[in-house]
């Protein structure tokens, strides 16, 4: 009976958990990103927490309006710009509708090999607007439509955004009873290795964090210099604009515009010059430096680091920056423990001369009854 009693005492726990996860589940999105921020910034919360005489939720509060200064208010002013942007290009397109497109720049006819036939062509879409945009009309709705996604999808973005800066404080303030209540519940389920899976995932999580951040100061630095190279206006604020774009992994989304806006003023060379530098140079260094910083100060091979950076974000999105080599950290480090024999060991064992192993099996087959 007493058995009976604790099975439906465990089934009622787990139907209990399972409605918990259920109703998190919108959350979880929000929960990770303000786990993720409040852990990384951890070192700054306790030396802010010791100045203001321990006063932590003092200090919660003001690290999350630093935040949400540095963090929040840049990617606003980004969506808006966007969506001004966005009616812009619709104001465009109306007007060349009506109006027709404006004469060709000069510098088009002078791009070699091509330059005669890219002003010809633009000659021909112009002399044949309106049947040009009678063909394209029913793509542009398209288009509409895709663009009302993906704005839809931004302010959702920004929603979640503003979620997670609010549950930042509150991991804050309770970080150190949440950090306690994880490590008791680790030691429940698997014992003694608890405080090792632990600091395994912290030092995943703080590796991959310092990857991402340190990646988006070199490409911020490196878009500096080739605004100033091309003669960009205003490469200072575009370089620190690159830096927040660096950190959802959209740099293109700064020295894009600037390449179209060096072909527009005619400056062919210059163009040519940031475009292959954006590509190859800010966007390129993304793959080497921040698997490269990932794995650096662990004891994980550096193609486990690089699976799960790339794998992680091909299954969940930007999320799986993080998610990806944690769970293959975590996932190597189990399966060592479950080998149980250094690397090292198994080489020189499968390394020894077979005689000594005949040898042996020769004793054990002696010593059977």
């Amino acid at each position: 009976m007493a058995n009976n009693d604790r099975l439906l005492v465990q089934i009622l726990l787990l139907v209990l958990l399972g409605a918990s996860l259920w109703v998190l589940a919108p959350f979880w999105s929000a929960l990770f990103w303000a786990a993720v921020l409040s852990f990384a910034s951890w070192p700054v919360m306790r030396v802010l927490t010791r100045v203001l005489g321990g006063r932590q939720a003092l200090a919660a509060g003001l690290l999350t309006l630093v935040w949400t200064v540095v963090v929040a208010v840049p990617l606003v002013m980004l969506g808006f710009n966007l969506a001004d942007h966005i009616k812009d290009a619709t104001l465009l397109v109306k007007g060349f509708q009506v109006e027709g497109l404006p004469p060709a720049p000069t510098w088009l006819a002078g791009v070699p090999l091509v330059g005669d036939r890219l002003a010809g062509f633009w000659q021909t879409i112009d002399q044949q607007g309106a049947a040009f945009f009678d063909t394209v009309r029913p793509y542009l709705g398209q288009v509409g439509n895709w663009l009302l996604a993906r704005s839809a999808q931004i302010g959702g973005g920004m929603l979640e955004l503003a979620l997670s800066l609010i549950l930042v404080f509150f991991f804050y303030r309770d970080g150190p009873r949440l950090a306690a209540f994880a490590q008791s519940l680790l030691q429940r389920l698997i014992g003694d290795r608890a405080e090792h899976y632990l600091e395994l995932v912290a030092g995943t999580v703080q590796r991959v964090v310092n990857g991402v951040i340190g990646t988006a100061v070199a490409q911020a630095v490196l878009a500096w210099i080739g605004f100033t190279i091309a003669g960009v206006p205003a490469a200072l604020l575009l370089g620190a604009l690159t830096f927040g774009c660096s950190l959802i992994m959209v740099p293109p989304l700064i020295w894009g515009p600037a390449v179209a806006w060096l072909f527009w003023q005619g400056e062919v060379g210059m163009g040519v010059f940031l475009l292959i530098w954006g590509f190859f140079v800010i966007s390129g260094v993304d793959n080497i430096l921040k698997p490269y910083l990932i794995s650096r100060g662990g004891n994980l091979p550096l193609v486990v680091v690089l699976l799960g950076v790339f794998g992680g974000i091909l299954a969940f999105g930007f999320m799986g920056l993080f998610l990806g080599p944690t769970l293959l950290a975590v996932a190597y480090s189990l399966l060592s423990d479950w080998v149980g024999s250094p690397v090292g060991s198994i080489l020189a064992s499968a390394n020894e001369p077979a005689d000594k192993v005949l040898h042996r099996g020769d004793e054990h087959a002696g010593s059977a009854p």
